[in-house]
C-alpha cells in the first residue's frame, strides 16, 4: 500500500502556523474530517489518548500523531510542515518540523503498523525531509512522497 494511495491533497498543510503541540493537532485533525467522518473534536481526542501513552515525536524533527477507532472503517493520513518547528515533545527534545498524521480503524492493527514503518522508512531515505522541508505547496509534497513513494 502507497501513501498516496491514502494520503489526499486536501489533507497537506504545507505551512502549519501553531506554535505548541495542542494547536499542531488540532490543525492536523481539521482536514480529515472529511476523509473520516468524524468531528474534529473526536478525531482530535483519538490522537491526544494516544499522545498520553507516549509522544508520537520520534525525533529528528519528525512527529508521526496517530490512533486507531472502531468509528471508521479506512484509513486517512494527513501531513503537515511547521517551518519554524514545534516543541511537541519528541524523544530528542529538538523542535518537530514534519508530521504524518494516521488514523486507522480500531480492527486494522497490521495495516496500522504496516503503515507505521512505510512512513518511518521513508523519512529515513537520504534527502527525503530535505525535500519535504523545501515544499512550498501541496504539489510539492505530494512529488516529494510520490518521488519515493515506491521504494518500498
Amino acid at each position: 500500500m502507497k501513501i498516496l494511495d491514502i494520503l489526499h491533497p486536501d489533507a497537506i498543510l504545507p505551512d502549519l502556523k501553531s506554535r505548541d503541540k495542542k494547536g499542531v493537532l488540532e490543525e492536523l485533525v481539521a482536514p480529515l474530517t472529511q476523509s473520516t467522518g468524524l468531528t474534529a473534536k473526536e478525531l482530535f481526542r483519538i490522537l491526544i489518548e494516544r499522545e498520553q501513552l507516549g509522544s508520537t515525536g520520534i525525533g529528528d524533527g519528525v512527529g508521526i500523531p496517530h490512533g486507531k477507532t472502531k468509528a471508521i472503517d479506512r484509513m486517512a493520513i494527513g501531513f503537515g510542515l511547521s517551518r519554524q518547528g514545534v516543541d511537541f515533545d519528541s524523544i530528542d527534545g529538538k523542535p518537530t518540523h514534519i508530521f504524518f498524521t494516521l488514523i486507522t480503524p480500531e480492527e486494522s492493527t497490521g495495516l496500522h503498523l504496516k503503515l507505521l514503518a512505510r512512513i518511518s522508512k521513508l523519512l529515513k531515505t537520504d534527502g527525503f525531509k530535505q525535500q519535504l522541508m523545501e515544499a512550498a505547496r501541496v504539489d510539492d509534497v505530494l512529488a516529494a512522497i510520490g518521488s519515493r513513494d515506491d521504494d518500498f
